[in-house]
């Protein structure tokens, strides 16, 4: 790739990190969208630094992630792991008495409504859930217009959540927002899931939380240090599913995010590109996108 960057006007990647030892081999650079939503990958002040705007793809993957993080839920819920394990090992045993639970019925608090967000809550409410909503950025008579409760008190709607969903971006406001604190503030026996960013989370602060008894069990398909190089210590926990940052990746996913920043890209260069998917705005604010043609 080094050899291709310095006649590179515009760069597509999905893990590749965009910083600036990148960009000082890529002179001629106007353009770089990302192969997904997330961009903490990516040096977003070195980018506007250089006039360089930086889109995503953002309705691409929705559906994918929401309902992987549904699935994440009703894998704990109904433990599918343990019982797969058993009967994989001769056991075809009906517990006397049940450690598995319905959806319907429960609470489940969404932390960011976003567009996956937004769509795993409306999965949770057709699976007859009630879906609780805290983010500060989205207006109360939104959600309600939604159909979800609005809760403008985090701590507080922990506290009646059975499921707690997160679907935040990884950013300086947000990281390690899941710590002590926020998981003692758990319902007692409730269930964390994770599609959203790995460091989100104290992974050290959920192993506790889950070793004392304090939550259930947890469905992470991202964690702190992507991709894993040795096996984590919540891998030792039977009450957690681990998937490798996967959710957006089905098939229908990756083509429709593949044609999205194709789409981008080409939007870009033809003085066109939708606003919504570009983050560092300003640029475009600033009259940095090139003409049509």
């Amino acid at each position: 790739m080094a050899d291709r960057l310095p006649d590179a006007d515009g760069i597509i990647v999905r893990g590749t990190p965009i910083d600036r030892a990148l960009l000082d081999g890529a002179p001629r650079l106007r353009f770089v969208c990302r192969h997904g939503v997330g961009y903490d990958n990516v040096d977003v002040p070195a980018l506007t630094e250089r006039g360089i705007v930086l889109a995503v793809t953002p309705d691409a993957n929705a559906t994918s992630v929401a309902e992987h993080a549904l699935m994440l839920m009703l894998a704990l819920s109904r433990r599918v792991v343990d019982f797969n394990a058993g009967v994989r090992a001769g056991n075809w045993v009906v517990p006397a008495e049940s450690r598995t639970s319905d959806l319907a019925g429960c609470t489940v608090l969404i932390v960011g409504l976003g567009r996956i967000g937004g769509r795993t809550a409306r999965l949770c409410a057709a699976f007859g859930m009630h879906v609780l909503i805290h983010d500060p950025y989205v207006p109360a008579n939104t959600v309600s217009a939604l159909g979800f409760e609005p809760v403008p008190d985090l701590a507080a709607a922990l506290g009646r959540a059975d499921i707690v969903s997160l679907h935040l971006p990884s950013d300086g406001t947000t990281r390690g927002t899941v710590g002590t604190a926020f998981l003692a503030a758990m319902k007692p026996g409730s269930l964390l899931v994770n599609t959203a960013r790995g460091t989100l989370v104290d992974e050290a602060a959920l192993e506790a939380a889950l070793r004392s008894g304090h939550l259930a069990g947890a469905g992470l398909d991202v964690i702190h240090d992507e991709p894993m190089r040795a096996p984590i210590p919540l891998l030792a926990l039977d009450s957690v599913v681990v998937t490798p940052h996967v959710a957006a990746s089905t098939r229908q996913g990756l083509r429709r995010m593949a044609l999205a920043a194709a789409g981008n890209t080409i939007d870009f260069f033809a003085g066109r590109l939708n606003p919504s998917a570009v983050i560092n705005r300003e640029l475009l604010a600033d009259g940095r996108q090139p003409a049509r043609g």
